[in-house]
């Protein structure tokens, strides 16, 4: 078990995700409306359901994804499913605040 360490805290990186399209775009129930989209946690080996993990750990995601991620609704994932699109989603949502410049890396370019 990992022990807790204080999370990264940035409004520049939650508040990112409003007006943007859903990273998560689960099949069937995506709602695809960027004016519901919040950035999401995902749960962390150092942070938990009561302690939310970094500002950097989710994605951008629609108020309907949201609920299916957090389990707030039913929802039948195959075996791996729930994290290849939280995969999907963090991956998405840390290139786009790369190229916002919310999140830099020294000496980092795209080619």
């Amino acid at each position: 078990m990992a022990i807790k360490t204080p999370a990264l805290r940035s409004r520049k990186l939650t508040e990112a995700a409003r007006g943007q399209t859903c990273t998560l775009q689960i099949v069937g129930v995506c709602n695809m409306n960027p004016e519901t989209v919040v950035f999401a946690h995902f749960p962390s080996e150092t942070h938990g359901i009561a302690y939310k993990s970094d500002d950097f750990w989710g994605a951008d995601v629609c108020s309907a994804c949201h609920d299916v991620i957090d389990g707030r609704c039913g929802y039948a994932f195959e075996l791996g499913e729930r994290e290849e699109y939280m995969l999907n989603g963090l991956h998405r949502t840390l290139s786009r605040r790369i190229r916002a410049g919310l999140i830099t890396v020294e000496g980092g370019e795209y080619v």
